[in-house]
């Protein structure tokens, strides 16, 4: 196994099994089963195609949440305007504080390349899944 399979320091479980894992742990949420991707979000996406929005969803999480301690952390990922957005929210990636509880990424440090992959494979996966669905 990789560096780049691992989803964060440490741990040794391998990346697709471990977005597996926590995509259907956050289906059992109430408040982030209630995310989805439908309208002219999944119109977006398939008039961008999924390499933009993963390059959109690579600058985001790069700029807003990879640092260690991001600008009005906690709110500084819209509820719309953006199928990334949508599915940060989806998938407890929308802030430091929600990385640290569904995904075990401690605050109060900035992100490694492992751990950025790791959210952006996430993201698309959960915006995969939701595109099936529409």
């Amino acid at each position: 196994m990789t560096r780049e399979d691992s989803v964060s320091r440490g741990d040794s479980v391998p990346r697709e099994d471990k977005i597996t894992a926590v995509l259907s742990a956050l289906r059992r949420s109430k408040f982030r089963s209630r995310f989805n991707i439908h309208g002219k979000y999944s119109e977006y996406v398939r008039a961008k195609g999924m390499d933009t929005v993963r390059s959109h969803a690579v600058d985001f999480i790069s700029a807003r949440i990879a640092p260690a301690d991001p600008d009005n952390d906690g709110k500084q990922t819209p509820m719309k305007n953006h199928p990334v957005f949508i599915a940060q929210h989806g998938t407890g990636t929308c802030c430091r504080g929600c990385l640290q509880k569904w995904h075990k990424i401690p605050k109060g440090r900035a992100l490694d390349e492992s751990e950025i992959g790791y959210i952006v494979d996430l993201v698309m996966t959960w915006i995969e899944r939701e595109m099936d669905l529409v």
